[in-house]
């Protein structure tokens, strides 16, 4: 039963020919209403079905019938909000809501006369059917709905219109694509880019400031059994099997990263830093393994550079290695830059700005070397006020 119901809504076809449809027949309603309204209503095609019309939603609808030939008819109807938008247009705002069953003789005149010149600009459509089609009892049917509103913006109210016309009448065009179709086998191994995100963590501004080359900053909430994808904004958790040649082992420093005594305010702020694969390509087959929860070998992102990141501004780069059962970052390149912020040294000469211009400037293998869409991270946005000190 599913399947003739489906048969008979024809959904692959009506996908071909709606382009059609909305390039046809828009603009005849459009004419009509121009020229019996003259310019004072809009009108938009929002849907087209076939035989079931899923937009009806049980609406009280005036209905109008317009013999085509012996065998087939137009059927034009208009829901009661259509009805009163046109008709206070037309004859007047009414004292009284508006109610369909109890529309007037002059009410209904003015709706069927223009319900018969929409029949004679729509006309055109029409070709002779085919022989051998279906009787008139049982014959298929187009239904073209449109909302109709008022040409000016302040008035949001809307209503519809339904165009029921015989399929066996009209030669609506089908879109053919000429480009080479995609296959079911052809999406494996389409690639989409994505980003592998390996963890964050707590980093105050101090030791963000003191980075080096060769340190080594660990994720807390990382595990080396886990990386997420982020794909269009959307995070997707990645089972893999670690590559245990990155493992290093666990370091004590002794408490180096101890404060100062001498250490500020300002240095004491935490704040989160992510680190962050280059994106790189993956294939809509290894994203439906991952989806699937399948364990994956994805051993060729470690040879990729990973970047650190504040407020998802790069503040350096680096390897990925295994500290443990935590993934971490040893650090190749520090990309902010781990001077003081401005009023952290404002005792320095104004004379001095020339030099200050000279420090800024960066080296050829530098520059290549940090080119990025990001904004680098600058410590004066934590910057606080003397008297916060």
């Amino acid at each position: 039963m599913e399947d003739k119901i489906q048969n008979s809504i024809s959904t692959d076809t009506l996908y071909k020919e709606y382009n059609w449809y909305q390039n046809a027949v828009p603009a005849l309603v459009q004419k009509s209403c121009d020229g019996f309204f003259e310019e004072n209503f809009k009108v938009m095609l929002i849907g087209v079905s076939q035989n079931i019309n899923c937009l009806m939603d049980n609406e009280s609808c005036f209905v109008t019938k317009i013999r085509i030939n012996q065998d087939y008819d137009m059927f034009f109807r208009m829901t009661d909000k259509a009805l009163d938008i046109i008709l206070n247009l037309a004859l007047g705002q009414s004292k009284n809501k508006f109610n369909i069953n109890k529309i007037s003789d002059l009410e209904a005149k003015v709706i069927t006369t223009f319900n018969d010149f929409m029949f004679e600009t729509l006309k055109s459509l029409l070709t002779e059917p085919d022989g051998g089609q279906l009787k008139r009892t049982n014959f298929d049917v187009i239904h073209l709905t449109f909302i109709i509103k008022e040409a000016e913006h302040y008035n949001n109210k809307a209503g519809k219109i339904i165009i029921t016309l015989p399929k066996a009448l009209i030669r609506p065009e089908s879109i053919a694509s000429s480009a080479v179709k995609f296959t079911e086998t052809d999406f494996p191994t389409a690639e989409t880019y994505a980003k592998v995100l390996v963890g964050k963590t707590k980093f105050s501004l101090f030791d963000i400031k003191n980075l080096e080359i060769d340190d080594v900053v660990v994720f807390e909430n990382s595990n080396i059994n886990n990386l997420t994808l982020n794909i269009n904004g959307r995070d997707l958790p990645v089972k893999l099997n670690p590559n245990m040649d990155l493992l290093i082992p666990d370091y004590n420093d002794g408490g180096n990263n101890m404060p100062d005594a001498n250490q500020n305010i300002w240095d004491s702020i935490e704040v989160e830093m992510s680190a962050e694969f280059d994106a790189v390509k993956i294939t809509l087959g290894e994203l439906k393994d991952i989806e699937e929860g399948l364990v994956v070998d994805i051993t060729s992102l470690y040879d990729n550079n990973v970047v650190l990141k504040v407020e998802n501004k790069p503040i350096a780069s680096g390897s990925l290695v295994i500290v443990n059962d935590r993934y971490g970052v040893k650090i190749n390149n520090v990309i902010a830059d781990g001077a003081a912020p401005k009023a952290m040294s404002s005792d320095v000469p104004q004379e001095q700005e020339p030099v200050q211009e000279e420090e800024f400037t960066p080296a050829p293998e530098q520059e290549q070397e940090t080119a990025s869409d990001d904004e680098e991270f600058d410590y004066s946005d934590f910057e606080l006020e003397d008297d916060n000190i």
